[in-house]
């Protein structure tokens, strides 16, 4: 329990808190399947944070901690104090010796992120400070810092490099394609590390109502006494099953060119973590130890993660991963299905040549609505 005022690793000052402490936790006891499985891989490769850092002259990580510098302020005892109180105290709740900087930053929009490749930092918007309660910004806290732990901050930086570099080949056809492919699987891997660091944050604020009025927040804005967090949850289970083959579909081409999950489905996802056996354990004091990080087998952990997936897929209320659950176990009439499904696509096509409704075209030279500025990055949390 951390229920006294402490000094330990150089966390001086840290608020009483009647919240469990995790010594020596290692990032594994909360990483994603899918996420730890490819941490442990790149872990385990000799020399590879190294080279990543020798790229630090090409990156812009010198430029953005200037940036912040200069332009943002930053978190101590004498500025934003009750968000320093929470930053040492996440730090110590999950044992990461070292405190990062942390800046807040003018934005109006809701966002945080921890980025760098020597040193993790975490920065928050005044949009995120202003919308958040102090447990709920807690949670978003203990969220960025379980980033730091886990490392993300590395590859989250070498992700927003490679987005600004796509978008300056664009002009190369072959070589547009190569990087976006290479930041099409980043995505993929860093919206499941946005869920194991979720689930951080969860043990961190140790409050799951908290975590879930946050993310109701960010989705809706502040207006609380209009919202209720089942009615919340009840969106996350009609997105996943409601409609057809088509909105299947759909939803894969939604979510590619995001770096986070949508919000009902982060939720979602942290309360049945929270239900799970796996967390029961690590409240009760189980769970790996980062002493024990050098011997984990990345075979085991690349079995962990595709058994998730196929657990994922027989029991996705989906139905495109019902098509495919069927499909593996031999069922009939598949291919009547199949044309089913797609059958309303033809409708939907008739009725807008047909005098339909129609939205206006975006211009060409308009980047979509949730393409980050190149100039500054933006990974919402």
């Amino acid at each position: 329990m951390s229920d006294d005022s402490h000094e330990h690793n150089g966390h001086a000052k840290v608020p009483s808190r009647q919240r469990r402490r995790f010594p020596g936790i290692s990032s594994r006891a909360y990483e994603h399947p899918a996420d730890r499985s490819a941490l442990v891989a790149l872990r385990k490769l000799s020399g590879f944070d190294t080279v990543f850092k020798a790229l630090s002259g090409l990156l812009p990580e010198r430029s953005l901690r200037l940036l912040f510098l200069s332009d943002s302020v930053r978190v101590s005892d004498q500025q934003f104090t009750h968000l320093n109180d929470m930053l040492r105290d996440a730090c110590y709740i999950l044992d990461l010796e070292k405190v990062p900087p942390m800046y807040v930053n003018q934005d109006p929009q809701p966002n945080a992120m921890c980025i760098g490749l020597d040193e993790p930092i975490i920065v928050v918007t005044t949009g995120l400070v202003e919308l958040l309660d102090e447990e709920e910004m807690r949670a978003v806290i203990g969220h960025e810092v379980g980033h730091a732990l886990s490392g993300h901050s590395v590859y989250r930086t070498v992700l927003l490099f490679l987005t600004n570099l796509a978008i300056r080949v664009a002009w190369i056809p072959l070589g547009n394609l190569a990087v976006m492919a290479i930041v099409t699987a980043l995505r993929e891997w860093f919206r499941k590390s946005e869920l194991s660091a979720d689930r951080a944050g969860l043990l961190v604020g140790q409050d799951l109502r908290a975590s879930m009025r946050g993310l109701m927040k960010i989705a809706g804005g502040n207006h609380l006494h209009e919202m209720n967090v089942d009615a919340f949850l009840a969106q996350a289970e009609e997105y996943e099953a409601g409609g057809d083959l088509r909105d299947s579909v759909l939803k894969i081409l939604n979510v590619l060119p995001r770096s986070h999950p949508f919000t009902t489905v982060r939720a979602a996802e942290l309360k049945k973590w929270s239900e799970s056996r796996d967390y029961q354990r690590i409240m009760d004091g189980h769970y790996p130890r980062r002493t024990e990080d050098k011997d984990t087998s990345v075979s085991d952990s690349f079995r962990e993660s595709a058994s998730h997936y196929a657990t994922h897929v027989k029991t996705s209320k989906d139905p495109l991963m019902k098509l495919v659950t069927d499909l593996a176990g031999g069922a009939g009439d598949l291919g009547g299905r199949v044309r089913r499904g797609f059958a309303g696509f033809a409708g939907s096509a008739g009725q807008a040549g047909s005098g339909g409704t129609t939205t206006k075209d975006r211009p060409a030279d308009e980047p979509p609505a949730d393409r980050p500025p190149t100039d500054r990055p933006s990974d919402e949390d």
